[in-house]
């Protein structure tokens, strides 16, 4: 038999493996479909085959819309047991994956520590590594070569990361059109950037683009899936949906040809600052450019003017964006433009966007999130309060503030009390 090594290897031959049967019983769907859509490209099971995940997620048209919580050290602040809190607190709070993003301290083992008790797909940014090593040494991010980035990325498979971002589209041709459109915040994306920079003051091409088909190699080696990072996503409304933007987005779909031809499975990273008028239409220009590919978007960001409350502006547009179509949305949390975020800071951007999936999830006719509408709808019909509290998306801050209210009448609320609606008909019905 052939050697094969990835979920869409095996799609493509109609063999299931155990993590498409564990998430057809999950997704309440047919093995067939998803093997079905793995083999169209137009989900994306992220797993690494040298580590057996405990909780593995298909991400995806015709799927729930799954949530992805960053976490992360920085130079400043590089402690691993903080950020496997911040593992625990988004798992608990609804995570569907975790992505490290780690810039500071021996970042190596804090990956494998984060890998060792991550129970859902782990993702990473490689040029987040290759970076920190050379500027850990004074040395400009312009002097590291394209077989040490490759080196680090063939780590990352080592390790047991199941998806990678990799800013592929970042190439000479979209920076020069980034460059002749004029944009108010430029480059917004730190791996963007990084590898903007070095292309610039090694007047070279963007290695991941000019040997595409060796991070392929690696990534098949693993069934790594990438993630082909919006690089030039714009930083404000004014600068969404712009040329540089879309040039990007082309070449990441010339690229998930080429990477479902490898066997390897793809998901594109979408834009994050978009005026609501304009999320639909950046949707159906991802979609189509990338032939149906999973779309990961960050947020999107409807305003700028809202930092300590981005979670919001972020789960408006996450709402919006997966109802239109996007398939994963990355969470913003209240620190957004401001600083790390805290474990608080955590559960409430995995909390906001996870009310956006759901919201999505009902009008693109999901049956388990209408179901689970409907249960809620009768347990508040019947004045159930536990079983109100059990459905819903926060129970443990449901249950605080139903805790917290004067207990006279237990079995209404105090907005209402004695004026309380479904009690006063429920009474005026025993006449």
């Amino acid at each position: 038999m052939e050697n094969m090594k990835t979920q869409r290897e095996h799609a493509k031959k109609r063999i299931a493996t155990r993590e498409m049967e564990l998430v057809a019983v999950d997704e309440s769907v047919s093995l067939e479909t998803v093997i079905q859509s793995l083999a169209d490209g137009t989900a994306c099971l992220p797993v690494n085959n040298r580590h057996v995940l405990e909780s593995p997620r298909i991400i995806g048209d015709g799927y729930t819309v799954k949530i992805n919580a960053n976490i992360g050290t920085s130079p400043d602040v590089n402690e691993a047991d903080v950020e496997l809190q911040k593992i625990k607190t988004a798992v608990k709070a609804g995570a569907d994956a975790v992505m490290d993003l780690s810039t500071g301290g021996d970042i190596r083992e804090i990956r494998r520590t984060i890998r060792k008790n991550c129970p859902v797909p782990l993702g990473t940014v490689p040029m987040y590594e290759a970076a920190s090593e050379l500027l850990r040494d004074d040395r400009p991010v312009h002097e590291m070569t394209a077989d040490q980035l490759f080196e680090v990325i063939q780590r990352h498979g080592e390790d047991g990361v199941d998806f990678i971002t990799v800013h592929c589209g970042v190439t000479t041709q979209a920076i020069e059109r980034l460059n002749r459109q004029g944009r108010i915040t430029r480059i917004v994306s730190r791996g963007g950037s990084l590898l903007a920079q070095w292309m610039v003051k090694n007047k070279k091409e963007n290695p991941l683009y000019e040997h595409f088909d060796r991070l392929l190699d690696i990534a098949r080696e693993y069934d790594m899936a990438l993630s082909l990072g919006d690089g030039l996503r714009p930083g404000c409304l004014a600068d969404a949906t712009d040329r540089a933007q879309i040039q990007e987005l082309i070449t990441l779909g010339e690229l998930t040809d080429r990477a479902w031809d490898a066997g390897v499975q793809v998901m594109i990273e979408g834009p994050g600052h978009v005026p609501m008028n304009q999320i639909q239409t950046n949707m159906e220009i991802q979609k189509t450019l990338c032939k149906g590919a999973p779309f990961y978007v960050l947020g999107p960001l409807v305003t700028d003017i809202a930092p300590g409350y981005d979670h919001i502006t972020s789960a408006i547009g996450g709402a919006i964006a997966a109802w239109s179509g996007a398939d994963f949305l990355c969470y913003v949390t209240p620190a957004e433009h401001l600083r790390l975020p805290t474990l608080a800071d955590v559960r409430e951007g995995v909390i906001a966007s996870k009310i956006a999936a759901h919201a999505a999830d009902i009008a693109r006719g999901n049956t388990n999130a209408l179901e689970r509408d409907r249960i809620m709808a009768i347990a508040r019909s019947k004045l159930d309060w536990d079983a109100q509290i059990a459905c819903a998306l926060d129970p443990d801050i449901a249950l605080q503030i139903r805790q917290s209210a004067p207990p006279e009448d237990q079995d209404v609320c105090s907005m209402c009390g004695k004026f309380c609606a479904i009690k006063g008909w429920q009474d005026a019905e025993k006449d």
